[in-house]
This record gives structure tokens, C-alpha cells and sequence, in this order.
């Protein structure tokens, strides 16, 4: 065989190879495991995404890319543990409204709750309540994926309630098998930071609602976290 033919041959294999590799990557690409399921999001603020958008945050954006069909059932100043008047039932009693048939759950609280840890009767309390809407989850969606998320962090975090809040969050959640990510510890957020907050969140004095641009990096961190699963 010639010298030329075998550098033909060569090259024509390279080709074939290199076809096959984006055929691949391109179904892959095309058969998406989430692809319509249904996700429902519950919380207060921070998933109504106070003054902006709901299509400004990480978790609309999440089910955008994956072609689910999306829920929000975010209240300001809701609460897990506190209901009141101005601020509507907790979530510990409204998750019953959330529609039926959800594929994936993701509850995102703590922060009203670190603020109202007085009214709600204290920590012991506050994780009473909050085991009542992890039964109830697990209860309402047994065949469904559920998650949790964490307040961010903030000044003076340690020992403070709204850690205590936090690390309750995490027990309870473990005690029954709920995965939960740690916001505050793990996200990423700089809440505590003035400099982060000017360029990530809602205002300069805001500690709670990521703008688009906080949304937009926070959503890989989300995402990595959800798909393990």
C-alpha cells in the first residue's frame, strides 16, 4: 500500500471518529433525564425573588435548560415555622396547596425564621414544625426527588440564630434522608460581604435576594448539587 493511501486511510478514519464522537455528544445532549417533569419551588422571598422576576433566578433558569415545566410557590416574608396574618400561612401548613403531581420538590427557607426564632418558640419549636413538612413531603411525594436549600450566610453568623437555623435545617432534613444543601457554609455567597452584596444581590443593604447576575452564579452550584441526584 502507498504511502499516500495509507495517509488517506488515516485521515478518513480521524473523520469517521471524530462524526461519531459529536453524533454522541449530541444525543446526549438531546435526551435530557429531566426533560418534562415537573419541579415545584416553595418558599418565601427569596424564590418569589422579592423586587425582580421570577425568571431572574437560578431555579427558573434550571428548569428552563432541562425543558421541565416549572411551579413557584414563593410568598415574601413567608416563613417554615411562622404563620401570620401579613405573611400567610407557614410552609409547614401551605405545602398541602402545591399541585399533586410534581416530579421534583425544592424548599428554600430559614431566613424569616432565623429573624422570628422568638415567636415561633425557640429552636425546639422551629424544628417541631419543620419535621412536620419533611413528613409531609415524603408523604405527598413519595415517588418525587425533594430538596432542600439553606439561608446564605451573614455578619455575625456563628452562633448566632440564624445558624441555629441552619444547622437545625440539616438535622432534620438527615433524619428523613432529605438531601439538603447548606447555603450558608457551601454556596458560595458572600451574604456577609458589602462589596459581594453591591455587585450580587438586589441592593446594598439587601442579605437575602441575588440579583440576575447572583442568580446566574449560584445556578451551577444548584445544579451540580440537584443532579447528583
Amino acid at each position: 500500500m502507498s504511502i499516500m493511501r495509507k495517509k488517506l486511510l488515516f485521515i478518513i478514519f480521524c473523520l469517521s471518529a471524530l462524526t461519531g464522537f459529536a453524533q454522541t455528544a449530541n444525543t446526549h445532549s438531546q435526551t435530557d433525564d429531566l426533560k418534562g417533569k415537573r419541579i415545584g419551588v416553595i418558599g418565601d422571598s427569596y424564590v418569589k425573588n422579592h423586587k425582580e422576576p421570577v425568571e431572574n433566578t437560578w431555579h427558573y433558569a434550571f428548569a428552563q435548560k432541562h425543558g421541565m415545566e416549572y411551579f413557584n410557590y414563593g410568598r415574601n416574608g413567608n416563613s417554615i415555622a411562622y404563620s401570620s396574618p401579613r405573611w400567610g400561612e407557614a410552609m409547614y401548613i401551605r405545602y398541602k396547596e402545591m399541585t399533586d403531581s410534581l416530579d421534583y420538590v425544592i424548599v428554600i427557607g430559614g431566613h424569616n425564621d432565623a429573624f422570628k426564632l422568638d415567636s415561633i418558640g425557640g429552636i425546639d419549636n422551629f424544628k417541631a414544625k419543620l419535621e412536620i413538612l419533611c413528613k409531609g413531603l415524603v408523604e405527598k411525594y413519595s415517588t418525587a426527588k425533594i430538596f432542600f436549600f439553606t439561608r446564605w450566610n451573614c455578619k455575625n453568623f456563628k452562633e448566632s440564630d440564624s445558624e441555629k437555623v441552619v444547622d437545625a435545617m440539616v438535622e432534620v432534613c438527615g433524619n428523613y434522608s432529605i438531601p439538603i444543601f447548606d447555603c450558608a457554609r457551601k454556596g458560595g455567597i458572600y451574604a456577609d460581604n458589602d462589596t459581594f452584596r453591591r455587585i450580587y444581590f438586589q441592593g446594598e443593604k439587601d442579605t437575602a435576594h441575588l440579583n440576575a447576575k447572583g442568580h446566574v452564579r449560584f445556578l451551577k452550584v444548584a445544579e451540580n448539587f440537584i443532579l447528583q441526584y
